[in-house]
Formats: C-alpha cells, sequence, structure tokens
C-alpha cells in the first residue's frame, strides 16, 4: 500500500482476492457519487439505502452486493473523500523548490473546495461528530501521511529554506484556510458576493494565502 493511502473502506465480495473488474470499479463508483449526495442532503440518520441505490440507478440488492449496510457505504464514502483530499499532499516533494510546492498545494486544496464543496462539508460534519465513523483512520492512515509529511518540512527548515516551523501546525493552517471556502460557502458568498468556484476569486484566494503564508516561511534576504 502506498505511503498515507487511506484503505479501502468497501466491502465487495472478493473472496478469490481478484481485483475489481471495469464494471465493478464503475458501479462502486456510481454508488459513492450517490451516497455522497444522499448523505449531504439527508445526513447519516435521514440517509437511505434504497434512495442511494435509486440515484445510483440500480436495486437495492445490486447496491448491498458491494456494500452490506448503509454504515458500510458511509464509511466508503468518507474514506474515498479523504483519500482525494489528501492526494496532493502525498506530493510534496523534499527535492523540490518549497515555495513551488505549497503554492501547488494550496492550489489544489482551494481546487478541491471549488469542486467537492458538500464533499468538504460532510467531511467537517463528521468532524463535529466527534469522527465516530472513521476515527481510526485519522489516527492510522492520516497520521502516517502528516508524519511523513512533516520530515519533508523539516527537511526544508534544516536546510535553510523555510524558516523553523512546526510542521504539523503549518499543514494544519493550510487546511483549514482552504477548506473553509467550502464549509462556509453562503458566510463567503454573502460578504464577497461570489464564491471559490469562481476562478478569478480563486486566484485571489490563492494570492492572498500564499503571501500571507510565506511572508512568514520564507528567509528575509540577508538572514542567515
Amino acid at each position: 500500500m502506498e505511503a498515507g493511502r487511506i484503505p479501502d473502506a468497501g466491502t465487495e465480495p472478493e473472496s478469490d482476492g481478484a481485483p475489481r473488474t471495469r464494471i465493478q470499479e464503475k458501479n462502486r463508483a456510481r454508488i459513492l457519487e450517490a451516497a455522497l449526495g444522499t448523505f449531504s442532503r439527508f445526513g447519516y440518520r435521514g440517509a437511505r439505502v434504497d434512495q442511494i441505490a435509486e440515484d445510483a440507478g440500480m436495486s437495492k440488492s445490486n447496491l448491498l452486493y458491494y456494500f452490506g449496510s448503509k454504515s458500510e457505504i458511509y464509511k466508503a464514502v468518507l474514506a474515498d473523500l479523504l483519500d482525494r483530499w489528501l492526494a496532493p499532499l502525498r506530493t510534496l516533494d523534499p527535492d523540490g523548490d518549497p515555495r513551488k510546492e505549497l503554492t501547488a498545494y494550496i492550489e489544489q486544496k482551494l481546487q478541491f473546495s471549488a469542486d467537492y464543496p458538500q464533499a468538504s462539508r460532510l467531511f467537517a460534519n463528521e468532524m463535529l461528530q466527534g469522527a465516530p465513523v472513521i476515527r481510526d483512520v485519522l489516527a492510522g492512515p492520516l497520521k502516517a501521511l502528516v508524519d511523513e509529511k512533516s520530515q519533508v518540512l523539516r527537511h526544508w527548515a534544516e536546510r535553510g529554506r523555510i524558516r523553523p516551523v512546526d510542521p504539523t501546525h503549518l499543514i494544519f493552517l493550510i487546511w483549514a484556510t482552504t477548506q473553509t471556502y467550502a464549509d462556509f460557502a453562503p458566510q463567503i458568498e454573502a460578504i464577497t458576493g461570489t464564491g471559490v468556484h469562481d476562478e478569478a476569486f480563486r486566484r485571489q484566494a490563492l494570492q492572498a494565502l500564499t503571501d500571507l503564508i510565506f511572508g512568514g516561511l520564507l528567509p528575509r534576504p540577508g538572514s542567515p
């Protein structure tokens, strides 16, 4: 398994150990996409397997071939979201330029907030509930990935490429500032009249965030 990758939370029968077929992958993706919409609209308690199956365009029995219960579907949705959400973090290159690497990461996080606002809000709601479904994922694969990429930031600091900073809190800062554009979209749109879905606004957000972060992170000219 790739370092830091979130494990598959589905329970599709694969007793013979064979990989999924293209049709199985397609159906599974349909279920997860439909379930995301259903859980986002109704929450976990209000969502029904029948509705997810209908939205996915398949029978309930067919859906239950891939996932045995609503809780398993929900966990798979959250694990899939977290996997996609963390994909940009995995690309941080210790040999790359810190400004370019972190700018690309922040840009991708903003893009995710623009493309998947309901996903970000669903994940935030799980956190507000105390992460009852994916706490083991947060404490396992997520922590491992953050620990791994914190070493990249320490590597840059040790070589004087960025100023010394607690890497975990820097990652938290980037998460908070980028995800707020999805989690608090109504507030942002009420104030600005637009949101992160607008490309020009997204560029402004990227410029503001990188100016603030790099203003405190990059060594000043002439500093040791």
